[in-house]
């Protein structure tokens, strides 16, 4: 089967299509023919050993883990002996390791059936980037309806699901993007819109219960002063000064006040998956595509990606013509 394959840090070409052998599942495993995967920030910081941080537990001098990709959706190809909740020829979608390939093995409770109204490219968009959403607004961020709710970066792969989630809990939100980014904002629910090329919120002198950075370009002081004395900062994404920040002042900032500033790594989780699975059914979420590349220009889709335009999210498309 095919596969992205990487064997060495560095940019996307790195990133090639090789032969590898399928994959069998062990007893709590499932074997997914994919469909579709998507790709996240997540993944070109692996590809690229970066921050250096990351090189602690993914190997120093090279990758120990080869193979690329999380999100996916697809079909049950076959299920091992302590496998209960699906059968071969469910459709799902979730996450696995290697999601980037024609074959990929995971656990049951990474999965979940796929909403029956979404293609495989439209679920496979959705796992990383709308649990990471979920989980910072209503865990890390405690979303009460009637909060004044701001998403920054609301155009990216985070941040639209975090537009809509904010709305399905009762949030009066604002998003915050670039220019060509305005009307999208609007579409998916936004109530106030703010293009950041022309006003930085955090100096307006509105404040807000809750603010969710799914790409954090202000410093972590700029967001704690816009802030509601009892609001939460929660940091989804951004550069690794902003990472840096939340992880070693941002406890420190906490102490200092009733204003609460948090980092969200989402934990992928099949109640999750399906409770955002609703979401979708009832259409009060709709996932934003971007481009879509084929397996074979994965490292494309990475240089794209990397590049930090991306109008929703970036599909990778598994030709199933051979299942070999």
């Amino acid at each position: 089967m095919k596969a992205a394959v990487y064997t060495r840090y560095g940019p996307p070409d790195v990133v090639l299509i090789k032969d590898v052998e399928k994959p069998v599942p062990n007893n709590n495993e499932v074997l997914l023919r994919i469909r579709a995967a998507s790709v996240n920030p997540l993944d070109w910081h692996f590809m690229r050993g970066a921050p250096y941080i990351l090189r602690i537990g993914a190997g120093l001098h090279k990758p120990k883990v080869t193979r690329l990709g999380v999100d996916l959706a697809g079909q049950v190809e076959a299920v091992g002996a302590n496998v209960t909740q699906f059968k071969p020829g469910d459709e799902v979608f979730g996450v696995c390791r290697g999601a980037l390939a024609e074959y990929a093995c995971t656990v049951e409770q990474k999965l979940a059936l796929k909403p029956a109204n979404l293609s495989f490219e439209a679920a496979a968009a959705v796992p990383v980037a709308a649990i990471t959403a979920l989980q910072g607004l209503r865990d890390k961020g405690r979303i009460q309806p009637g909060n004044k709710v701001v998403v920054d970066g609301a155009s990216g792969g985070v941040g639209t699901f975090a537009v809509q989630i904010a709305k399905s809990f009762g949030a009066e939100v604002t998003a915050v993007c670039s220019t060509r980014n305005v009307n999208t904002a609007r579409s998916l629910g936004a109530d106030h819109v703010i293009d950041y090329t022309r006003e930085n919120f955090t100096k307006s002198g509105q404040r807000y219960d809750l603010i969710l950075a799914a790409n954090a370009y202000h410093s972590i002081f700029d967001y704690r002063r816009a802030l509601n004395p009892n609001g939460i900062y929660v940091m989804a994404g951004g550069g690794g000064v902003q990472i840096l920040q939340s992880i070693f002042l941002g406890p420190f900032l906490s102490l200092l006040g009733s204003k609460r500033m948090r980092l969200i790594f989402a934990n992928i989780n099949q109640k999750d998956l399906v409770f955002l699975k609703d979401l979708l059914e009832a259409r009060k979420v709709v996932p934003v595509l971007d481009k879509r590349y084929p397996l074979s220009s994965a490292a494309g889709a990475l240089r794209y990606l990397e590049e930090g335009h991306a109008q929703g999210k970036v599909i990778i498309t598994v030709n199933q013509g051979n299942h070999t």
